[in-house]
């Protein structure tokens, strides 16, 4: 189920907001708009992942979102998600969010 999870964590997270027949907030706003405001910006973006989260994967409650800052390279984003199975709520789930400099996100459980 995990790696469920990941791969429709990877399409939301990937989906920029208005570009899914699903629904017009599906996915998050584009990430270079924030680039330019880092660092005052980190707050809305862990907002804004957490709140996709939240609306689109069901399967994950309590999600949180933390920046991870990273000083060897300034050109990418990372965000640690800690939430938990909706089906087993004891054991936390770990997955770390890589943004590069064109936007686009890797995910890593």
């Amino acid at each position: 189920m995990v790696d469920s999870i990941l791969r429709h964590l990877k399409r939301i997270l990937n989906t920029k907001q208005g570009n899914a027949p699903i629904a017009e907030d599906y996915g998050v706003p584009d990430f270079s708009e924030f680039m330019s405001a880092l660092p005052r910006s980190v707050g809305e973006l862990e907002r804004s992942i957490r709140l996709a989260i939240q609306k689109y994967e069901p399967r994950l409650t309590g999600v949180r979102v933390s920046f991870i800052p990273q000083e060897e390279d300034r050109l990418s984003l990372r965000f640690q998600i800690v939430a938990r199975l909706a089906a087993e709520s004891k054991n936390p789930v770990y997955i770390e969010t890589v943004v590069d400099s064109d936007g686009k996100i890797e995910i890593k459980g």
